[in-house]
């Protein structure tokens, strides 16, 4: 999977660590990362220049070349009088619990833990991890530091900060106080080093020379003959297999080894005895893709080049308020290439599931979709059970569909409750009632474990999908946890079981998180606003990596600046940006690093996830949108509007189709070409300039 870039180097790296038994929960053998830059005083950082990269083919110790021949001599002028320790190359270790300990001394229970191996007291102050361009240094100055990195230094910004305020001490020569670790001169913040650093690692560079350090740290160079080569022979004791403990009868003896092993530092199971191979580099990966039939454009990598098409005849002039191709729909082996679904709800309650194909060359250029009959007729027309709560605003946040398509979860009820509709009978399945007053607001996980929603009684709850054969067949009976602390009616909700939190927005103008698991309170966001008039959270998201996005609106009738603004808070709650709007956001989602919005004035715009930027002008649609969506492959965002039309949002004309290709294949059937649109009927948005 990662040769063919399925993931990323980061969740590679945490992989084959836990596979080679490295672990969060044992300090003597955590997770151990690579240095991967060089470049610590330059103004800016060029990923795209190789000469700020670490050399990944060789063992830290030795990137400096100049260490290189005094290891070398170390090692063969090595004889042990006792003839039981084999030669070496360094008698320290890449990875030991006082390192880990030496990186995350600001982080408790790590303070804790330092200051016990330190006799009780903070290490003195020129040895502590202070500075990350001197830590650099020094390893290019010393042959026998040789620490490689731990995986905090990729997602974790607050390490890097003294935010307990411990006293650590001044430095000997220049009296400087030890406080927030110093950053390299290209990082403006603890988040900014995070996420340039987490960048690099993901850069061309390092994907094309990451197998190089794994073969040193897990694979064909970490013994033998390879290994002397490669100048990464460590003392003996530090292998696996090296000492049988459980042999030695001399207690004292065995004691000694057992408590070297653990704050030496252990090296990692060998997990490869041939090289490792390369990644494919991007090209090769893009080239790979346009060989098969299927493969679709990211449209985040095209954003220069996107077409909006629009669909007729789903909801003719009722708003479309839903438009979903859920994400994890059952494929046999033989409906490979058969469409998927995509499901709507229009404003009048009616709910379609209709055929999507994202693209596929022997069809058309763009994608297919195939209308489900029964939208518009009235005798066979599916709808939810009525009435919804009178006065209530009927948005996308009342529906969820599972991720199998099979069932769709409404809200907004006047009973209170929370219905469940099986898509495939077009039937009310389940409903429960649990809240007190009406529910304004759903949302589901990334993985279809749990569902939130929130309500006019201002508490949440996290209900289970029940499942039968990893299926989801409807909610369990009763909620999981009811969440209290909003002083108001519930307006959006969000969930992240992954990251066990789900989040809340009121119309009190708070942000609450609790973690699922407990059902604890965490802590209260509040979107900064200069205006002391009433601010309400009528929508939210969160992204996979845990950060919040925000959008926050003053009811009131006034002419602020600020009336609306989109606000980002990090995953430990912590206000990272906020970005004055000048229209009434009605959905939102994020991919990836991507922020995808529609607003009632008719805009669809794309926001950069980190500095919430416009990633390209923003799409005038002409009419009020009513939900956003983006599939699964992200090459298409479904936008559903006032008057009912379904446009889809996707990357023009892919360079291989040329008009004179399109042969229509129709899966051997010969359906009539009016129930298919093969989004060749293109959608003028006007460009707001």
């Amino acid at each position: 999977k990662w040769v063919n870039r399925e993931i990323s180097n980061f969740d590679y790296l945490i992989q084959i660590n836990t596979m080679a038994g490295r672990t969060y929960n044992d300090l003597a053998q955590y997770p151990v990362f690579p240095w991967i830059l060089q470049d610590y005083m330059s103004e800016e950082l060029d990923l795209n220049n190789p000469s700020v990269f670490r050399d990944l083919s060789k063992p830290i110790g030795v990137v400096n070349d100049k260490n290189a021949k005094a290891m070398r001599e170390k090692y063969e002028n090595f004889e042990d009088p006792m003839g039981t320790i084999d030669k070496f190359h360094y008698g320290t270790h890449y990875s030991n619990s006082a390192g880990v300990m030496h990186y995350l001394i600001r982080t408790e229970p790590f303070t804790t833990l330092h200051i016990q191996l330190q006799s009780g007291r903070f290490d003195c102050a020129d040895r502590q991890f202070h500075s990350i361009p001197a830590t650099w240094q020094a390893l290019m100055d010393n042959p026998y530091d040789v620490k490689e990195l731990i995986p905090e230094f990729f997602y974790f910004p607050e390490f890097l900060e003294n935010q307990n305020q411990f006293n650590l001490g001044c430095l000997q020569v220049s009296k400087e106080v030890v406080n927030d670790v110093i950053l390299p001169k290209w990082a403006k913040s603890a988040e900014d080093f995070i996420y340039k650093h987490r960048k690099a690692l993901e850069s061309e560079y390092v994907s094309a020379h990451l197998h190089e350090w794994i073969d040193l740290i897990f694979g064909y160079k970490q013994r033998g003959p390879a290994a002397v080569e490669a100048l990464n022979v460590f003392y003996y004791c530090s292998y696996e297999g090296a000492v049988d403990l459980d042999a030695l009868t001399d207690e004292k003896e065995r004691k000694a080894l057992e408590g070297m092993i653990n704050n030496f530092g252990q090296t990692p199971c060998q997990l490869l005895k041939e090289p490792h191979p390369p990644r494919l580099s991007a090209e090769e990966t893009v080239q790979k893709q346009t060989k098969t039939d299927t493969s679709t454009l990211n449209l985040f990598q095209h954003l220069s080049e996107l077409k909006s098409f629009f669909i007729e005849g789903i909801s003719d002039g009722v708003p479309l308020i839903k438009a979903i191709v859920p994400k994890n729909q059952s494929r046999s082996f033989m409906s490979q290439g058969s469409p998927e679904l995509l499901i709507t709800v229009s404003m009048n309650y009616i709910v379609g599931t209709h055929g999507w194909l994202p693209y596929d060359r022997n069809i058309s250029n763009y994608f297919t979709f195939i209308k489900d009959q029964t939208v518009t007729n009235p005798k066979t027309q599916r709808s939810m059970n009525g009435p919804f709560a009178p006065g209530l605003e009927i948005t996308s946040k009342l529906f969820i569909v599972s991720h199998d398509a099979k069932l769709l979860f409404s809200a907004g009820h006047w009973d209170n409750s929370i219905q469940v509709m099986s898509l495939t009978k077009g039937k009310i399945i389940s409903h429960s009632i649990r809240h007190m007053d009406i529910v304004t607001c759903l949302a589901t996980d990334y993985c279809g474990i749990h569902l939130i929603s929130g309500s006019r009684d201002t508490t949440c709850m996290i209900w289970q999908i029940t499942q039968q054969g990893g299926v989801p067949v409807g909610l369990a009976s009763k909620p999981f946890q009811i969440l209290y602390g909003h002083t108001d009616e519930v307006l959006s909700v969000g969930i992240s079981t992954e990251l066990d939190m789900a989040v809340s927005g009121s119309r009190d103008g708070t942000v609450i998180i609790h973690t699922i698991q407990k059902g604890q309170y965490m802590r209260t966001l509040r979107p900064p606003c200069e205006s002391s008039l009433l601010l309400t959270i009528p929508n939210l998201a969160i992204s996979w990596e845990g950060h919040i996005v925000i959008y926050s609106s003053i009811e009131e009738k006034t002419n602020l600046k600020d009336k609306n603004a989109l606000h980002l808070f990090s995953v430990n709650g912590k206000h990272l940006g906020s970005q004055v709007l000048t229209e009434q956001v009605s959905d939102i989602c994020i991919t990836g690093e991507h922020i995808i919005m529609g607003s009632l004035q008719g805009f669809l715009s794309i926001r950069d996830l980190h500095s919430l930027n416009l990633s390209l002008n923003p799409l005038a649609m002409r009419m009020p949108i009513h939900c956003v969506c983006v599939t699964k492959e992200y090459s298409h965002i479904l936008v559903g509007l006032e008057d009912g039309k379904l446009i889809v949002v996707g990357v023009g004309k892919p360079a291989e189709m040329r008009s004179g290709q399109l042969s229509r294949k129709l899966w051997g059937s010969s359906k009539r070409l009016s129930q298919i649109s093969a989004g060749e009927t293109e959608y003028n948005t006007q460009d707001s300039k």
